[in-house]
Formats: structure tokens, sequence, C-alpha cells
């Protein structure tokens, strides 16, 4: 795996489930807010990736999260990124949460493995940003 440059991005951010039919929360939809915000809808569920400070009124939240991105842009024909970081972090026995973008990959580890998280990526060889 080539080396990677890793930003862990300020504040924490909650994983979130609302109902299917739920409408799309209005506010995680506004451009000038310079956070990553990730809605997915499923036949099952609605499900938000946010800063904990935008969680959703009414949602099953999971709290505690802290996201690290891949410095991109990343082109699709690049292989096993995910693969790769996800092997690191399990080694250090660190659960993650993973998504990607048009642009790059993201990962979310819990605060209170944050460290852990960052000592393996460096570990490995990665450019870790905090």
């Amino acid at each position: 795996m080539r080396r990677l440059a890793i930003d862990v991005q300020s504040g924490d951010y909650i994983v979130a489930r609302l109902p299917a039919n739920a409408p799309t929360p209005a506010n995680l939809l506004d451009p000038r807010a310079p956070v990553l915000v990730s809605i997915t809808r499923t036949p099952t569920e609605l499900s938000i990736i946010c800063p904990a400070g935008l969680a959703p009124e009414g949602a099953e939240t999971e709290a505690g999260w802290r996201l690290l991105t891949v410095r991109g842009p990343l082109a699709f024909t690049l292989t096993g990124i995910i693969a790769a970081l996800s092997s690191e972090l399990a080694a250090a026995g660190v659960a993650l949460f993973s998504l990607s973008t048009f642009d790059t990959d993201h990962i979310l580890v819990r605060q209170d493995e944050l460290q852990r998280a960052v000592e393996a990526l460096r570990a490995s060889g990665h450019e870790v940003g905090l």
C-alpha cells in the first residue's frame, strides 16, 4: 500500500438512523457549512453521518466518532485504500465506520480510540495530521 496523507477533522461526529420514509433534514443540506455530511436512503432507513451538533431530532444515534479524511482527490483506479486502512486499524483493535465520496475516502473511529488509530496509521507509514 502506498503512503497516504490523512487528516483528522475537528469535532465530534454522529451516525444516525431515521425511518426510511423520514424527510431529509433540511439543515443538513446547507452548502455554507464546511463539514462532511453524508445522507444515504435505503428501503429500510435514512442513514446520516454529520457533526454531533447537527444531529437530527428524533433520530437513533451513535455518538462519539471522529472523522479521518484521506487527502484527495483519489483516482478511481486506485484499489485497496479502505481495505488497507481497515486492516491496519483492525490489527490495532480499532473499529471503524467507512464511507467514500467522489474525491476521497473517509473513516470514522471512536473518540476514545482516536490516539490508538493515529498511532497505528503512522506505524503503517501514513502521514496523519491532527
